[in-house]
C-alpha cells in the first residue's frame, strides 16, 4: 500500500484499488487516451490523485513530455475500454 508523505494539517489517504479489466476481444474494445497538461508539479499531483482514486496506476502514464507551444509538460494515459458499456 502506498503511503504518501503529507504536510502537517493535511489528510493522509490510501489508494483505492485500481480496477483490473478482463481481456476483451479486439472488436469489443476501444483505446481512449487521457491527457494531463500543466506544470510538472500540477501534472504529477493530478496523476497521484487519480491513482489514489483508483483510476490508474502511476506507472501507466507516459513520462512527462514537453507540451506543444508552451512551457508546460504533459503526460498521456492510454486505456482499453469495452464497447458494450453505454454512458
Amino acid at each position: 500500500m502506498l503511503k504518501a508523505e503529507v504536510e502537517p494539517g493535511t489528510v493522509e489517504c490510501s489508494p483505492l484499488p485500481v480496477t483490473e479489466r478482463p481481456f476483451l476481444e479486439p472488436e469489443r474494445q476501444e483505446i481512449v487516451r487521457v491527457l494531463v497538461m500543466g506544470s510538472p508539479w500540477g501534472v504529477n499531483s493530478t496523476i497521484r490523485t487519480l491513482y489514489l482514486l483508483g483510476f490508474a496506476h502511476i506507472n501507466d502514464w507516459s513520462p512527462l513530455l514537453p507540451a506543444p507551444n508552451s512551457g508546460d509538460v504533459m503526460s498521456i494515459l492510454k486505456r482499453r475500454i469495452g464497447r458494450e458499456r453505454r454512458v
